[in-house]
C-alpha cells in the first residue's frame, strides 16, 4: 500500500498571538519542545515508514507561497525532508489544498494520502501511527476516513464527530460518521460528553487520490476544475510548485469537513460510493488551539505555573508565562497568560484565551504592524532585526547565512553604514567588489548598486544604520536575486509623514 503523507501548512495561529503572526504563523514555532510544530508534524509521517517501510513517501506540503523559504529551510538540514511544496498565493481552506495534493501524485499508483494540519502536537507517535495505519487500510479500500479524538472535557473549541455503527468488516477499529458537528456550547458539549457517541474532530484524513477526487468533483466540481487548471498551468520556482495564480483565486474556500464528509454522512451503508468513517486516535492530540491549550499540555511548577524564558514568578499560580526578550516579573496572579515579545506584551485571564483572535482583528483594522509579522523578520537568506528608528534613520541588526546573498540592488533615497560584527563579508559596490571582516565598516551611497553576501561558514551578524529622506522597504530597485523574489517598485516621491506600518507591511512582503 502506498502512502502519501500530506502536510496542510495554511494555518494563521491567531488565537496564539503575539508568538503567532500572520507572516509567521503558529506551524512554524517551537511551542512545545525545540522542534516547531511543522518539523514534528513531518516526523509524525515519516514515522510511518516504521510499519509501511518504503511504501511511505516524503511529504507533500502544501503552504502558501509567503512562508515558502521559512517552511522549506525547517525542513531540510538533515530533519524530516518534503518531497514537494506546493504553493498557494491565497488561502483557500482544507478542501482546495488536499485538491491540489490529490491531483499532484495521482499519477504515482494513485496513493493513499494521509493528510494532516502541520500546526497540532501528537505526544504518543507510536500510537499515532498505529491509528493512521488502521485508517489507510480503511482508505485503500475506499473509504474516506477522518480519526476523532476521545473527548476528555466537555471543550468547547472543537468540532466534534458522532460516530455511528461499525464499519463492516473492521471490527472495532472503526466506526461510519453519523455526523460531524460545529464547536457547541458548555452545556451541549457536557451532553456530548456523556453520552460516549462523540469525538473530537482533530481534522486528520485518510483517502486514496482518486477517491478525493471523485468526491470533490461531485460535490464541489468547481473548485476540483479550478485546482486542475491552477496545478496544470503551474510553473515550476526553484524548489517549490507554484500554482496558476488566477485559477486559484477563482477557486471557491471551503474546509474538507464541509466540502465532502459532511455530504459522505448522507449517505445510507451499502449505497454506492465512498463512506465516510472514523477511527479512534488516542495518542494525546492537541490542536494547540489557544493559550490554555499549551498551557494543558505543558510540564508545570509545584505551583501549576508553565515557565519559559526569564520569568520570576511570585505567590503565582496556575499560570502560563513565556518571556521572549526580557525580565518577566509576575506578583499575585492566578489563571492568566502572560506573553512578552520584543514588541508586545499579551495578558489575559486563561478562560478568556481564545478572545485574543478580536485583539488580531482589531490591530488588523488599525493597519497596526503587529498582527503581521515580529520585530525580527526571517528572509530566504536569514533575518534581519529592527533594533532603532526614527526621523531619518533606520538601525537593524542583518543575519545571513554561509553560502547566502541578498539580491544586488539600489536604494534612490537612503545610504547605509555597515559594521561587521561576527564573520566575514564579501561587498559588492558600484564596481567594487571586496571582503570586510569583524570590526570593519563599509558605506554604501544612494544610487550605488550593492550586494552584501556571506562566503565563510559561520553565520555572517551585521549592523546596519540606514539614513536618508524615506526608508520604506519599498526604496529598493532589485537588479539580481538568487530566490526568484518579485522586483519591488520604488517610491519616487516619498511623503514625509510615510507610516512606519507601510514600511513594515512593505519589508515582510519583500525587503532586503
Amino acid at each position: 500500500m502506498n502512502i502519501q503523507p500530506v502536510i496542510l501548512c495554511g494555518g494563521s495561529g491567531t488565537r496564539l498571538w503575539p508568538l503567532s503572526r500572520e507572516h509567521y504563523p503558529k506551524q512554524l514555532l517551537a511551542l512545545n519542545g525545540e522542534r516547531t510544530l511543522l518539523q514534528r508534524t513531518a516526523a509524525r509521517l515519516n514515522a510511518l515508514r516504521g510499519v509501511n517501510g518504503d511504501q511511505t513517501a516524503d511529504a507533500v506540503v502544501v503552504c502558501n507561497e509567503a512562508h515558502r523559504f521559512l517552511v522549506s529551510r525547517q525542513l531540510s538540514g538533515g530533519g524530516p525532508r518534503a518531497r514537494r511544496i506546493l504553493l498557494e498565493p491565497l488561502g483557500r481552506g482544507t478542501a482546495p489544498a488536499l485538491t491540489l495534493a490529490a491531483i499532484d501524485v495521482v499519477a504515482d499508483d494513485d496513493p493513499v494520502l494521509v493528510a494532516m494540519p502541520s500546526d497540532h502536537v501528537i505526544a504518543q507517535t507510536e500510537a499515532f501511527v498505529r491509528s493512521v495505519a488502521r485508517g489507510a487500510e480503511l482508505a485503500a479500500a475506499g473509504h474516506v476516513v477522518t480519526f476523532g479524538v476521545p473527548p476528555t472535557a466537555p471543550e468547547t473549541g472543537y468540532g466534534y464527530i458522532r460516530a455511528g455503527e461499525p464499519v463492516r468488516g473492521a471490527g472495532a477499529a472503526a466506526q461510519y460518521v453519523d455526523s460531524f458537528v460545529e464547536k457547541p456550547d458548555a452545556a451541549t458539549a457536557a451532553g456530548y460528553l456523556a453520552s460516549g457517541r462523540y469525538l473530537w474532530n482533530s481534522g486528520i484524513f485518510a483517502v486514496r487520490a482518486s477517491v478525493w477526487i471523485e468526491c470533490i468533483s461531485e460535490f464541489h466540481g468547481d473548485i476540483f476544475s479550478a485546482c486542475e487548471r491552477a496545478r496544470r498551468l503551474g510553473t515550476l520556482d526553484g524548489g517549490f510548485v507554484r500554482v496558476e495564480r488566477a485559477a486559484f483565486e477563482a477557486c471557491p474556500a471551503d474546509s474538507i469537513d464541509c466540502a465532502v464528509m459532511e455530504k459522505l454522512c448522507q449517505r445510507a451503508p451499502g449505497e454506492p460510493g465512498a463512506a465516510a468513517a472514523v477511527v479512534r486516535l488516542d495518542a494525546g492530540w492537541s490542536d494547540v488551539g489557544a493559550w490554555s491549550a499549551l498551557w494543558d499540555i505543558e510540564a508545570k511548577d509545584g505551583e501549576g505555573n508553565v515557565i519559559h524564558g526569564d520569568v520570576q514568578a511570585s505567590d503565582t499560580r496556575n499560570a502560563l508565562l513565556i518571556a521572549q526578550h526580557r525580565l518577566l516579573a509576575c506578583v499575585g496572579l492566578e489563571d492568566v497568560v502572560v506573553i512578552e515579545t520584543p514588541d508586545a506584551v499579551m495578558v489575559a485571564r486563561k478562560d478568556k484565551a481564545q478572545q485574543v483572535k478580536e485583539v488580531v482583528a482589531r490591530l488588523r483594522a488599525a493597519g497596526r504592524p503587529e498582527c503581521l509579522m515580529h520585530r525580527k523578520v526571517q528572509r530566504p537568506w536569514g533575518s534581519y532585526d529592527g533594533l532603532d528608528s526614527g526621523e531619518r534613520f533606520q538601525v537593524k541588526r542583518i543575519v545571513v547565512e554561509p553560502g547566502a546573498s541578498l539580491s544586488l540592488q539600489m536604494h534612490y533615497h537612503r545610504a547605509e553604514h555597515w559594521i561587521v560584527v561576527r564573520g566575514t563579508a564579501r561587498v559588492v559596490r558600484g564596481e567594487e567588489e571586496f571582503l570586510l571582516t569583524e570590526n570593519h565598516s563599509t558605506y554604501i551611497p544612494m544610487g550605488v548598486r550593492h550586494r552584501l553576501e556571506n562566503p565563510g561558514r559561520v553565520p555572517l551578524e551585521i549592523i546596519e544604520v540606514q539614513s536618508g529622506a524615506y526608508l520604506g522597504e519599498d526604496d529598493i530597485v532589485r537588479l539580481e536575486d538568487r530566490y526568484g523574489r518579485a522586483q519591488a517598485r520604488p517610491k519616487v516621491s516619498p511623503s514625509a509623514d510615510a507610516k512606519r506600518f507601510h514600511e513594515r507591511v512593505e519589508g515582510a512582503r519583500g525587503g532586503e
